[in-house]
């Protein structure tokens, strides 16, 4: 290797080191800004103050709230987002670009204006006032965290479900076919069990977003006390009344509940390359 070569060689290897440094410098920084903010909610009570907030009567109701209303907004997003996403990502059709934008359309929107939407839809139309008379009242009501949960968070199901499909071959269903499968046998016997990570993965993060609901949910059902109370609807009535050991309790168990959804979801993306 000739001396310019050399120095050309020696000038790369302290650029990239470098930029190495620069760059695991800015993640390590946001690391630290993230997990100061967790700290600084979980240390700033006692633990026997902690305990006695979650074992109150609202804790324990908000927490049974969230985990029913998120159970049931998880199991709709994946009973409309399984075919929804396997037409948009096996099927073409006219306008298929336009429908892509418009389910996608929560990712982007906040939950407080698609709160508002579902508020207008079911609670002014005429559509609203025959559920009603049904007697599905949405409107201040627990059936109103549930959709909107559903509302807010099946984009995201629907995104990984689509990602999922597009990434297993269509010859697992041919093939399928050829030995006597019907189209609907052929996707429930090869793909459906092939997606099942990405099944588990955006189920996971679905029902975690929709326990963490609060816009659309606010907008829709209310703040009620031991009614409309989830777990961030439990947050902002204590924040509002100065209680902070209850508004601390419920950020804790949301906290705990992110950490542990996250850290499963992020294990099966892995597996499955959704992204």
């Amino acid at each position: 290797m000739t001396r310019g070569a050399r120095g050309i060689h020696k000038y790369m290897q302290i650029n990239t080191a470098t930029f190495k440094i620069l760059t695991i410098s800015v993640a390590l920084l946001l690391t630290a800004f993230v997990l100061s903010l967790v700290v600084c909610i979980v240390t700033h009570t006692s633990p026997q103050s902690l305990l006695a907030s979650i074992a109150s009567e609202e804790i324990r109701f908000a927490i049974k709230l969230s985990l029913a209303t998120s159970a049931v907004s998880t199991v709709m997003c994946i009973a409309v987002s399984i075919p929804a996403a396997y037409a948009l990502a096996r099927y073409d059709f006219p306008g298929k670009a336009l429908v892509n934008t418009i389910v996608d359309l929560p990712l982007a929107l906040p939950p407080v204006v698609a709160g508002v939407g579902l508020l207008i839809l079911f609670g002014t139309t005429s559509f609203g006032e025959w559920l009603s008379g049904l007697g599905l009242v949405f409107v201040l009501t627990p059936f109103g965290i549930v959709i909107a949960q559903f509302a807010v968070n099946f984009s995201f199901m629907l995104l990984i479900m689509r990602s999922t499909f597009r990434g297993i071959s269509p010859r697992y269903e041919y093939v399928a076919q050829t030995l006597g499968c019907n189209p609907i046998q052929a996707f429930l016997q090869t793909t459906l069990p092939m997606s099942k990570n990405g099944l588990i993965a955006g189920g996971i993060i679905t029902w975690s977003k929709g326990i963490g609901e609060f816009g659309a949910a606010l907008m829709l059902a209310g703040a009620t006390r031991m009614k409309t109370e989830t777990l961030p609807i439990s947050l902002y009535l204590n924040m509002s009344c100065n209680d902070l050991e209850l508004a601390i309790a419920a950020a804790t168990i949301l906290i705990v509940i992110s950490i542990a959804s996250l850290y499963t979801f992020e294990r099966y993306v892995r597996s499955t390359h959704i992204y």
